[in-house]
């Protein structure tokens, strides 16, 4: 069980290395080739899902299509070319927020946790659909990078619902998750 963890991780961690050259998709395959490009968004999405698995119940659902929902309104006003300030900032915050809130086991009601996913999905569709190719179909565009963060989510939610009988490795993930958001804000 372990092995087949660590494999699935490793292989959505070292996606966008294979995939990070431009110019080789359009539409909706650029769309979702897009967010697996990032390990911020790799790892933010994959954390939404594992919280919602860890807070279980109703959350393990409503945080996912809460966070795709914001999502792809962040995604309309990017596209649209409004401004919206600290995006980077907001996004890296959402790493690092998001591991936290996962590796101390935060219980937050479902609300106040739709809250937070809700905020950081505005920054990461933001940035997404202001980094959309100028010839993209914005329609195809964001139904990939919508496509892939679900997917994401999905992952997450499968991880986290088979190690929900191992506490410590959903927490350590979360903090291992934490750190990578560390150094993102320092690399970055």
């Amino acid at each position: 069980m372990k092995r087949q963890h660590s494999i699935a991780l490793t292989a959505l961690l070292y996606s966008g290395a294979a995939l990070a050259h431009p110019g080789h998709a359009e539409g909706a395959l650029a769309g979702l080739l897009h967010p697996l490009t990032g390990l911020d968004h790799v790892l933010a999405m994959l954390a939404v899902g594992l919280w919602g698995a860890q807070l279980g119940g109703r959350a393990q659902w409503l945080l996912p299509a809460g966070f795709v929902a914001c999502l792809a309104a962040g995604g309309a006003l990017g596209m649209a070319g409004y401004s919206v300030p600290l995006v980077e900032a907001g996004i890296v915050t959402s790493v690092l927020l998001l591991g936290m809130l996962i590796g101390f086991a935060v219980r937050l009601p479902v609300g106040a946790a739709l809250a937070v996913v809700g905020v950081f999905a505005l920054f990461h569709g933001f940035a997404h659909g202001s980094e959309m190719p100028a010839h993209d179909n914005g329609w195809l565009y964001a139904a990939g990078f919508v496509a892939a963060s679900a997917m994401l989510h999905i992952a997450g939610l499968w991880l986290g619902r088979s190690a929900s009988a191992h506490g410590r490795w959903l927490r350590g993930s979360g903090a291992a998750i934490s750190l990578a958001g560390v150094w993102l804000a320092i690399a970055g």
